[in-house]
């Protein structure tokens, strides 16, 4: 137990003492970003790593005066690799930036982040809590929250009252469920049942049977990025397309890089989401089609984040003059404020999450293809759970 203690102690002092101090002597500077590019989840790590090599090819690779240099490794959506692989990236890498994937990776990194002091984006990860594990972390993306709760006021307004949930037995499903559930019981809605699917390697098609067994008018379904495809086939095979069950969600379910190939499964589906590849800006426009130059896919809402936290890195850099120290670093990123592929976005310098537009959205066919078009918006977003705890 002493010796355990002992190699601790000395992982401590290794990390503390290659953070801070040789952020300051080196004349590049290093970003780092943990996503799974294998495994089930793969999708995720590809559309960061992608979008992160766009910004820089956009914008090149010198800020401050300063060479940028990027490294990307792969987790495989394993927690206890991102906490190694962060681990490495700080002692042998001297990284002075990282980037933080999902969830369950972002929350094994947080301690070491924050015992080395690391100024972290958080580009993935939209459980709300993961931004008040570290003072370094500063989030990109989203929350489920931002878009659960304004679905739910959505479809009360237009006629549901009795909901099945169907979500990813995970933290951003278990988050996603309950402020769904809070807003639209609030609103007079009953929410039968929650159904909880596994993550790995999931199979709909019971949970769907037994969703469509309870009869609700509205399913609120929740699944992460990269699922979305299967879930759709599976809903089709089930019939539930043509059952007259409405079904919203977050963005997620209706995801643009899987989109394409959902044929018309999801046509009429409503989603409330952070970003939609239709988005009508000449921003979204220019970003959207070089996206699909250099990839040879869509761009989608996990692309914005990295693309994103690229620039809010970026930024910072400017901003304190090439001053490396981490907490200049986040005192530089808290309000920051800047327009994005998505829309106007900023840092909310109270909890260092992201303020942002959420559109309500449908699916239609434009061209052939089906996209999540916008015809509704929810300005300057706060994640609602922090909001509700600070009341």
């Amino acid at each position: 137990m002493r010796f355990a203690r002992f190699i601790a102690a000395c992982l401590a002092l290794a990390v503390t003492g290659t953070g801070t101090g040789n952020a300051v002597a080196q004349d590049a500077v290093k970003i780092g970003i943990v996503v799974p590019m294998t495994g089930s989840l793969a999708a995720i790590g590809r559309e960061i790593s992608d979008a992160s090599k766009l910004y820089m090819a956009q914008h090149g690779d010198t800020v401050a005066g300063k060479k940028i240099e990027l490294i990307i490794r792969d987790d495989a959506g394993a927690p206890d690799n991102a906490k190694r692989l962060a681990q490495d990236l700080i002692v042998n890498d001297k990284v002075n930036f990282l980037g933080a994937g999902l969830t369950p990776s972002a929350m094994s990194m947080a301690p070491i982040v924050t015992e080395a002091k690391v100024a972290t984006v958080v580009m993935v990860s939209g459980t709300s809590v993961v931004t008040e594990r570290s003072p370094y972390y500063v989030r990109t993306s989203f929350t489920i929250g931002q878009q659960s709760g304004i679905i739910a006021d959505w479809a009360i307004k237009n006629g549901s009252r009795s909901a099945v949930s169907i979500v990813s037995d995970w933290a951003p499903g278990a988050e996603g469920a309950r402020v769904f559930e809070a807003n639209f019981t609030k609103g007079g809605g009953q929410v039968l049942e929650t159904l909880k699917v596994p993550l790995a390697n999931p199979d709909f098609a019971p949970f769907l049977q037994h969703a469509r067994d309870l009869r609700p008018d509205t399913l609120f379904v929740f699944v992460p990025a990269g699922q979305a495809g299967t879930f759709a086939r599976q809903f089709s095979e089930r019939g539930l397309d043509k059952s007259g069950i409405r079904v919203i969600g977050p963005g997620d379910i209706v995801d643009d890089d899987d989109l394409p190939t959902m044929g018309d499964a999801l046509i009429g589906v409503v989603t409330a989401g952070m970003y939609s590849a239709a988005h009508p800006s000449q921003l979204n426009r220019d970003y959207a089609s070089a996206y699909k130059k250099a990839t040879g896919h869509r761009a989608n809402f996990i692309s914005v984040g990295g693309y994103d936290g690229m620039n809010l890195i970026y930024e910072a850099l400017k901003k304190t003059a090439g001053n490396l120290d981490a907490d200049t670093v986040v005192g530089a990123m808290k309000g920051m404020q800047w327009e994005s592929p998505r829309g106007p976005i900023s840092i909310d310098p109270r909890t260092r999450d992201i303020v942002q537009n959420i559109y309500i959205r449908r699916v239609q066919k434009v061209g052939g293809e089906p996209w999540a078009i916008e015809f509704e918006t929810f300005p300057a977003v706060k994640d609602p759970v922090k909001e509700a705890a600070e009341k």
